[in-house]
């Protein structure tokens, strides 16, 4: 399953060049998709920032 997914990753900047080749897609249509992408990685990283290093503890019913 992972070899698909990495096969068709592989093809997205081919079909991208193509579209912008063939003039399906515009110079600032791919720069606005780069602004998109770029975005999304940002807020990625904040949100991982903010997620704590240890979990929170948990208290043992079992033991007092």
């Amino acid at each position: 399953m992972r070899a698909k997914v990495v096969a068709a990753e592989a093809e997205v900047p081919l079909a991208l060049a193509e579209a912008l080749r063939s003039g399906k897609l515009g110079v600032m249509e791919y720069y606005q998709l780069q602004n998109v992408q770029a975005d999304t990685h940002m807020r990625d990283g904040i949100a991982k920032a903010s997620e704590p290093l240890i979990p929170p503890h948990q208290d043992n019913p079992g033991q007092k």
